[in-house]
Order: structure tokens, then sequence, then C-alpha cells
């Protein structure tokens, strides 16, 4: 016997069928997939259960939780990327885009958000440098048009860092993710418990500030993501318009596109859509927006993110797959498309060479249950 994992007696989800069979790591890739039941001496026995590739996760608003647990707490942040780290870990996620906002209010009666982002950038990548973290870290810029200093901060960052993605977002009251008003308010005031005359005046103060540095952050974007040859992101595209404007951009992915005729326009032009898991899991998204399953089935979904609940991510998948009735494929939205959106080849699909990034798990009345979590190799969960 040689130092070789082998998994066997799984049903591993490769990229067009399911088998019976088993798996051998070496050197923390994949050396080795045969068909087949059976469990040769050393091998681990997996019971039947599922091996897949480990969950690729593009966008998370997850490390903001636990940077702020509560309104105004700002909790110690080596603290909070370990335990974002090992909550991802066990929902089986091997790679993440950690999503870090660049772009902050800091002036006047409406300054809510201060600039974090090239700080924060350090702090993650000196832990997954260090080989702190048990998943494989990178970094997601989220780039808010509607704001102060987004110039200035894209400035702290090079093409050393290897940014990853940088996404547009215009979160400016009455469009987009928003484009009723009154889901708006309620969301803004129930977060920041502002009253009827602070919320208007914030969204007036908004609108001015859209209107003066709109068109300049825009193009402060396309330009940021070249020089640091990140992947292009929309965010919450709604019109065919809004869809042809990020195709001239060089945008690639769309990340939860609100309508039917943006998903729509993003398939003629070849953008990937990212939808999110919580929006198929509740069968709606809770702003009001298209509801990923309906583009699931019509055939206009391609990757999913689990954006508020790192859990979803796997739950989604399967669901997918009932719904497809083709598991490989729904798998798929999680692992191999969002590794291809943003050149990631080493990982994704279960084949000799790639990365041993996986995970174990079964299914109980159509809920997976996630056993272990690899990470090139090494169990992380």
């Amino acid at each position: 016997m040689t130092d070789d994992t082998i998994l066997a007696n799984a049903r591993l989800v490769l990229n067009d069928e399911v088998i019976l069979g088993s798996l051998c790591i070496k050197d923390g890739v994949i050396s080795d997939i045969a068909s087949g039941g059976a469990v040769s001496p050393g091998a681990r026995d997996m019971q039947g259960d599922f091996v897949a590739p480990g969950l690729v996760e593009l966008h998370t608003d997850n490390l903001e939780r636990h940077l702020a647990p509560r309104p105004k707490v700002d909790w110690p942040h080596r603290a909070a990327i370990l335990a974002h780290d090992r909550e991802l870990a066990g929902t089986g996620i091997t790679t993440v885009f950690d999503a870090i906002r660049v772009g902050s209010i800091v002036s006047g009666a409406s300054k809510r958000y201060g600039r974090y982002a090239r700080k924060m950038a350090d702090e993650i990548l000196e832990m997954r440098d260090g080989g702190r973290l048990r998943v494989s870290h990178h970094i997601h810029l989220r780039a808010e048009i509607c704001s102060e200093t987004l110039v200035d901060e894209f400035t702290e960052f090079s093409a050393d860092d290897r940014i990853g993605i940088v996404s547009m977002m215009d979160h400016t009251p009455g469009q987009r993710q928003f484009s009723d008003l009154a889901k708006y308010e309620t969301y803004v005031r129930g977060k920041h418990a502002f009253g009827e005359q602070e919320f208007r005046d914030y969204v007036d103060f908004l609108y001015d500030l859209r209107a003066q540095v709109g068109t300049s952050h825009e193009a402060a974007i396309v330009e940021a993501a070249k020089r640091l040859g990140a992947t292009l992101a929309s965010h919450d595209d709604t019109t065919a318009d809004q869809v042809a404007t990020s195709k001239a951009y060089g945008v690639t992915l769309a990340e939860f596109p609100t309508t039917r005729a943006a998903a729509e326009a993003c398939h003629a032009h070849g953008i990937a859509t990212i939808m999110g898991a919580p929006n198929l899991i509740r069968g709606a998204s809770h702003s009001g927006n298209v509801a990923a399953r309906d583009l699931a089935r019509l055939d206009r979904l391609d990757i999913l993110s689990s954006d508020y609940v790192p859990s979803g991510l796997l739950m989604a998948a399967v669901q997918l797959g009932d719904l497809w009735g083709d598991l490989p494929r729904g798998m798929a939205t999680v692992t191999a498309r969002p590794a291809r959106a943003v050149g990631l080849s080493d990982r994704g699909s279960l084949r000799p060479g790639q990365r041993a990034d996986l995970i174990r798990f079964a299914v109980l009345d159509g809920t997976p249950v996630l056993q272990e979590t690899w990470g090139a190799g090494k169990r992380v969960f």
C-alpha cells in the first residue's frame, strides 16, 4: 500500500453521470477513478454516499455577518474570518470568493459605510498564505457605484493581489434590486432604524450622489477590473438595455438578474447568470424579483450562489438536480460552472489531475446531509 487515500463504494457525481465507484487521492489531487462497489483493503468505505466536487462560491455576504453580528458591532476581524471559514467548510464550500465592499459614504449625516476593504483583504490573504484557513479563499471586490471613495479605494489594490472578481454594484433606490421604492424603504428603515424624514433625506442624498459620480464610477470599475486582471460582473440587471451595457463593458457574469427579460438578454449575450440559492429554496426572491426556479425551468440559470445562507448552496443544487431530473447538471451549477466562469481550471470536476476538493453527502427526504469535506486531499470537515 502507498500513502494514497481511496474512497470506495461511493456514488461518484461525474460531469454527466453518477456511477458507483472509487476515487484515489494522491498528493492533494485526484489520481484515479474506477467503477464498481468493491472496497479494497485500506480503502475507506463511503457506504453508498454521494461523493462530488467541493462547492465553489462566487458571491457570499456571510463574512459580513460575522464581522457585524449586530448593528454597530465590529467583531474582531481575524476571529470573524476564522468563523466564516469554518462555517463554509461545514457546508461543503471548498473555494470561496469573499465579497468585500469598495466604495464608502463618509460625509455628513448620511455617513453609513466606512472604509475597510484594503485592511480586510490583507487579513484574509495573510491568514490564507499562513495556512490558517481550511478552504481556498479568493477576493471579490464589490464596487459600489453610489459612493464617495470608490476611485481612491481602488488605488489601494494592484495585480499582485490577484483579485478574482470585481462586480458593479448600484444600490441607488428605485431601480435594479429595489425598483419598488416601498420595499426599499421597508428594508432600509428596518436595517438602520431610520425615521420617515431621515429615510427621505437619505434617498435624496443617494440620488444626488449617483447623479454626480455614477458615470465616472462605472468607467473606473471597468478600468480597475482590467488593471487587476479580474472577472467583471454586473449586479441586479433588470432590463435588456442594462444587460447590453454590461456586455459592452466586458461583463461575463450577471449576479442575480431581477427579471426574466434580463436573464433572457444575458443568455443572448453569452453572459452567465448567477442566482441565489435562498431564492430557489424559498421559491421566491425576498425582494419581489424573478424566482430562480422559474429561470431554471427556462434554462436561464447557470450558476448558484449561497448569497446569505452558506448551507443553502448544496441544498439548492440537489433541488435543481431533482427539478431537471439530472443531479450532475444540478451539481455543476455549484462546482464546474462557477470554477470555469472565473478561470479556475484545476477544480470543480471529479477527474484525474483535478484538485481533490471533495464532499461526501447523503440525501434524507430530499435534504442533503453533508458528511465530510476535503480541501486539496485533506479533510477539513
